[in-house]
């Protein structure tokens, strides 16, 4: 039988409403996130930025402003506040919704002169997190994926599970945005449906 897993991507404290990097209404996802812990999925995971203080995509260590550009190790790096630095209060999962449902955490973003948005690998495909593997030793085909940002984490983590072979199902009314641009989480979601994600939203779903 095919299994299902759900990812919930970042949901932690520097994201939400009053941190470091906070999404604008990423709080209103919570009721989503709670609804999908209580559906009848094989494997919940759940993932977290974990930085070295000193990473590469703080802007700070360049001495200069977010949003400015820089290359990292032969990578374009768009540059961001200060979040999720290793062991802070930030980095920790927000409240609101029940962690514990979670049966293994995976951290990225932990090498600090490559950033990693998606779940599965960092921006350069150079090192796996270790969830595809963990997923397939479990049996996983169906990934249904959920958090923050939809124009970042969420939408490389989904063009990553299509290319490793998973049906993705990105429940999109549990995801927001960090739109430096307007238009950047509609250019994500369409980018998604063109590898062949499928973009649900929580009510539609049929597990």
């Amino acid at each position: 039988m095919m299994k299902k897993a759900l990812i919930l991507v970042d949901l932690q404290n520097d994201f939400f409403p009053g941190g470091a990097l906070a999404v604008s209404e990423g709080d209103q996802i919570l009721s989503v996130v709670g609804k999908l812990l209580d559906q009848p999925f094989d494997v919940i995971v759940a993932t977290k930025d974990w930085h070295p203080a000193d990473h590469g995509s703080f802007a700070v260590n360049h001495g200069k402003q977010p949003g400015e550009r820089v290359n990292l190790e032969g990578l374009e790096q768009i540059l961001w506040p200060v979040h999720c630095v290793q062991d802070s209060e930030g980095a920790e999962f927000a409240p609101g919704w029940d962690a514990s449902k979670v049966k293994k955490i995976f951290c990225k973003g932990t090498e600090k002169k490559i950033d990693s948005y998606s779940t599965f690998f960092d921006n350069g495909h150079r090192r796996s997190t270790g969830l595809s593997d963990y997923l397939k030793q479990q049996g996983v085909k169906d990934v249904y994926i959920a958090g923050l940002a939809t124009d970042y984490c969420v939408k490389y983590s989904v063009l990553d599970a299509v290319n490793l072979g998973f049906n993705a199902y990105v429940v999109i009314d549990g995801c927001r945005g960090v739109n430096l641009q307007e238009t950047d989480s509609a250019k994500a979601i369409e980018a998604m449906q063109r590898a062949g994600a499928h973009i649900v939203l929580f009510q539609d779903l049929v597990l």
